[in-house]
């Protein structure tokens, strides 16, 4: 048992609560949820695809993290010895290529999404993160190839809306480019451009709740998203200190949950957006025993 727990604080089960939100906020953008007979094994397997997709690319985070870990944080799985190497990478692997199978039960092109998710996550956690502008921008495109993971479902819907996969691109370069400062504090521009993307990203979901009609149930969610981010956002402009950089990253990191709720909304679910926002207690609850960065 303490081994599957030590396994589980490799995979950050907190963030992989966050890809389902996507991947179902996702699906809600595909107007699968208002089809007469909805059908919930694609849903199903959809979710368990970006559970491994997630924490496949998680575990080979810190993976190639190893070495700078013993430095940095010693405390996590690999560097205290809690998890050996090759069990991180067996774990790994067995998570992308099943967050992969998973996706090909669906549709070949939700198959070729999930390799696309696959290779980003490993082309940034190796070689990406290491670059102040790439590593966000390759984070970012990770997350919005997952929100269009949910949108394959209908094809044609992917065709119509594969755009929207710039906003959570947008959203995670911002949470990425914040957390470069995590470990020894940061300058405060990195900062205030981070605030000004997270309002960007804002803009764009009170844009196409006005266009659809759905202002109203959208600003529900859209509000207590915006106080979530900004609020730990602003503590860490006033003191860039490490440990509330790290906050406002957490904070980012779990108020996707809230986001993707607004998605649905926009796109005219919200009982979907109530059952994505019902997961921000959990990735809460999660956050409070395992690492989220």
């Amino acid at each position: 048992m303490k081994k599957i727990m030590n396994f589980f604080r490799l995979m950050r089960p907190a963030n992989i609560v966050t890809s389902v939100a996507d991947v179902l906020a996702g699906i809600a953008i595909s107007g699968y949820f208002l089809t007469i007979e909805t059908d919930y094994f694609p849903v199903i397997m959809l979710c368990i695809a970006t559970i491994g997709l997630y924490g496949g690319g998680i575990v080979f985070n810190d993976v190639f993290d190893a070495d700078l870990d013993k430095i940095e944080r010693p405390e996590r799985a690999i560097p205290s010895g809690a998890v050996k190497l090759n069990e991180a990478i067996l774990l790994g692997a067995f998570l992308l290529l099943s967050g992969i199978a998973a996706a090909f039960t669906i549709a070949a092109l939700s198959g070729i999404i999930a390799i696309l998710i696959a290779f980003f996550a490993l082309l940034y956690n190796k070689y990406a993160k290491h670059h102040s502008f790439l590593g966000p921008l390759n984070m970012g495109l990770c997350r919005g190839l997952n929100l269009l993971l949910g949108v394959s479902i209908i094809a044609s819907a992917l065709q119509e809306w594969y755009f929207l996969g710039l906003i959570p691109l947008i959203y995670i370069f911002s949470i990425t480019m914040i957390s470069q400062g995590e470990v020894h504090g940061s300058n405060r521009n990195k900062l205030y451009a981070g605030a000004f993307l997270y309002l960007l990203v804002i803009s764009s979901m009170l844009y196409l709740s006005f266009n659809k009609g759905q202002v109203i149930i959208a600003l529900f969610f859209i509000i207590p998203f915006a106080w979530m981010i900004f609020r730990p956002l602003f503590i860490a402009i006033k003191e860039p200190l490490g440990k509330n950089i790290g906050k406002a990253v957490k904070a980012g990191v779990i108020s996707l949950i809230l986001m993707d709720a607004a998605w649905s909304a926009v796109f005219g679910s919200p009982v979907a957006a109530i059952c994505i926002a019902l997961l921000l207690p959990l990735s809460l609850w999660l956050a409070k025993r395992f690492a989220v960065t």
